[in-house]
């Protein structure tokens, strides 16, 4: 069986933490993805939240590979902004192989923000954001 967004958005997250720590990195995405962000992941608040941070706030990024960066889609209106770099590095969860989404030099806003992902199925990757060493969310993209 092959997992959907659905199966993630219905995730405890001890349960995501788990299916990421045993996902391989998979190649970097390319391309445009749909965005997902899982705030309190399992409880029935992150199915309120998804929606509306979808509609509202973040709908993905968009993987430029060949140059090694992404671009984040924000706003009702999907405008391509907060750049970060892309680069294989090691996960904060576990010491094993991820794929970094670095802001700290690319972005004013972001330059806090340290993503991770790993892919959880084919085109489908699971991430980490953490705001300095600190966790603050999952996401899901979806290609």
């Amino acid at each position: 069986m092959t997992l959907t967004v659905q199966d993630l958005i219905a995730m405890s997250q001890d349960e995501l933490d788990e299916l990421y720590r045993h996902s391989p990195v998979g190649a970097p995405p390319d391309g445009n993805s749909q965005g997902t962000a899982l705030i309190l992941p399992g409880t029935w608040l992150c199915r309120i939240l998804v929606p509306l941070i979808t509609l509202l706030a973040w709908q993905g990024k968009v993987f430029y590979r060949e140059q090694q960066y992404l671009l984040n889609k924000v706003s009702p209106f999907r405008l391509r902004l907060v750049k970060a770099a892309i680069y294989p590095g090691e996960s904060w969860i576990d010491g094993k192989a991820t794929t970094v989404l670095d802001y700290s030099q690319t972005s004013f806003v972001a330059q806090k923000i340290r993503d991770e992902i790993r892919e959880v199925a084919p085109r489908l990757y699971l991430g980490q954001a953490y705001w300095g060493k600190t966790r603050v969310l999952n996401f899901i993209l979806q290609f």
